[in-house]
């Protein structure tokens, strides 16, 4: 695997935060404690793994410039910077909303955790939205 190789598993590791934070929602709403804090385990392993990926491409790679042109520029920009913003504050909120868990304080964390699940679903979806506009659907991106 290069470097080349990590946008693509970004968006992979995106896609699977997304299916089990939604199936971790299911969970919890069903009455499955103990399922939904393993799936939400889960994501939260694999939205390290992003992290971490993600990092290394960008130390590695530099910035990278969308090359879609016209109406696709206005639109992926306000969902980057939509995504960039709730990205940056995402990571303490999850932070917020596990350490009550780890404490026993089930009820602080469903009071974060309502704030918090639906930004890490917004960051994981727009994430995967991030990556198909700008290396699929009108890339590959320009190289400054």
């Amino acid at each position: 695997m290069s470097v080349n190789d990590l946008p693509v598993l970004n968006a992979v590791l995106n896609g699977a935060a997304t299916v089990f934070i939604v199936a971790a929602l299911l969970a919890i709403r069903a009455g499955r404690k103990r399922l939904h804090g393993g799936l939400m385990s889960v994501a939260l392993v694999i939205s390290a793994c992003f992290l971490t990926s993600y990092l290394i491409y960008h130390y590695q790679a530099g910035h990278v410039r969308f090359a879609g042109e016209g109406w696709t520029r206005p639109v992926y920009f306000t969902l980057l910077m939509s995504h960039v913003v709730l990205a940056a504050v995402n990571l303490p909120m999850i932070l917020l909303t596990v350490i009550p868990v780890l404490r026993g304080r089930f009820d602080k964390h469903r009071r974060i955790a309502r704030w918090t699940a639906p930004v890490w679903l917004y960051v994981s979806v727009t994430g995967v939205l991030v990556y198909l506009m700008c290396y699929q659907w009108f890339g590959p991106p320009l190289t400054p």
